[in-house]
Parts: structure tokens; sequence; C-alpha cells
């Protein structure tokens, strides 16, 4: 995912899976063999009209030494206020998507890095298969041709519970969405089905991401797999 010379920009929600991103990322630039530059930044869809509080996010980054940026938007208004989505999650991470992709190309990034984990993967694969009838998911490593950037996911592979560990550890500032419809989704909704499935089948997660990597369903398939297509 991350080559010599690579320019990344973490998308920072205040939430720890993605602070649990930059963190990993920061730290890794001190051993990992191929040389990166990291930035961070923060889409504000200033909800109930204000701008949010991110300067404990700001001083973490300045501890780290990463450029940090806040794009402040009107994301909330337009979805909430004008538009009145009854589920706005959907149009929500589009456009938080497309900003984001904005702020790489003004910031002199070359790939996006998101901190989606496996309990990400299962969520989305169920609620596909439910919703359109597809056995598909986001992929780990995605060109974006119209930008020219590459989104990566270095957590795919990481449980929910060890992004909040690290988060606990190295007492990043997460803190609670101000989202209106934050607890009350789809993804939640989903989130709880699998964990009802977890106390009588065990491991489901981890199971719909073999089952993805054993099909190679949208380019997830087992390191060995990789291996021979070199």
């Amino acid at each position: 995912m991350i080559d010599d010379g690579d320019k990344i920009l973490v998308g920072i929600s205040g939430g720890k899976d993605s602070l649990a991103l930059l963190a990993a990322l920061s730290s890794m630039r001190r051993f990992y063999p191929k040389k990166y530059e990291i930035a961070a930044v923060t889409i504000d869809p200033c909800f109930n009209g204000e701008w949010g509080d991110y300067s404990k996010i700001e001083e973490l980054c300045r501890r780290l030494e990463v450029e940090y940026t806040v794009k402040r938007t009107a994301l909330a208004t337009l979805i909430f206020d004008v538009r009145k989505e009854k589920n706005p999650c959907s149009l929500c991470a589009r456009m938080r998507r497309g900003a984001l992709h904005n702020a790489a190309k003004e910031l002199g990034c070359n790939k996006v890095a998101l901190g989606h984990h496996l309990d990400d993967v299962a969520e989305t694969f169920i609620m596909n298969l439910f919703n359109g009838a597809t056995l598909d998911c986001f992929m780990p490593v995605t060109y974006m041709s119209r930008k020219g950037i590459t989104v990566i996911r270095p957590l795919i592979y990481a449980r929910e519970s060890d992004c909040a560990r690290v988060a606990r550890k190295e007492n990043l500032p997460v803190f609670k969405s101000l989202c209106p419809a934050d607890g009350n989704t789809e993804r939640e909704e989903t989130k709880l089905f699998l964990t009802s499935l977890e106390k009588k089948y065990g491991g489901v997660r981890q199971k719909i991401l073999d089952a993805m990597e054993k099909k190679e369903i949208n380019g997830y398939f087992k390191a060995e797999n990789e291996r021979n297509r070199l």
C-alpha cells in the first residue's frame, strides 16, 4: 500500500479508528523500509452551524510532527436542513470523500488513508448483500483515476477493538460525533446483527473476510495468492 516517496493524507474524523491509523502511520515512519510523508485533514461538517473544536487533534499532530488541516464545510446544513435526508449516511460519506480527495490534491498528496477496519469490512459486505443483492465491499486499495490519487485502507485486518485499545494506550483525543444520526444508522443495526451472530457461531466477522479472500471478492485475496500473481 505504501511506496517510497508517497505523501499520504490521513482522513481524521476524531473517532478512535482514524486516530489509531494516524498514530500507527506516524510511528511506522521510524522503521518502515520505504520512506514516506504523512499529512492529516478533518472535513468538518459544521453540525448545528458551528465549527467543530479540533484543537486537541491539532496538538496531537504537532507532537507527531504531522501537517494538519481542517476543512470547514456546510455538509450538515445541506444534508439535514436543506435536503432533510431520511438516510443521510450515504450522501454524507460521498460528499466527505469528495472533499477529502480535493484536499489531497491541494496538499500535494498522492494517497489517502482511511481508518476502515475488519468490522467495517464485514458490516459493509452484509449491507451490500441485503440491500443490493451484491457480493461487494470497498477495496483495500483503490486508484481514483479522475483525481490521480490512490485510496488505501491499512487497518482492514485490525478489529475495532484493536483501534479502541490503541486509542486508550496512546491517550488519543477521541471525541464523540455530533452527528444527529450517530448511533441510529443502518451500520449500527448491522453491527448489532453481526454481534448477535457472533454469540452463536463465533468469529463471524473474520469468517466473512476469509470468505471474501477465498473468492477474491473486490480485491481481497490471501497473501499467498498475491505472491503467485507476481
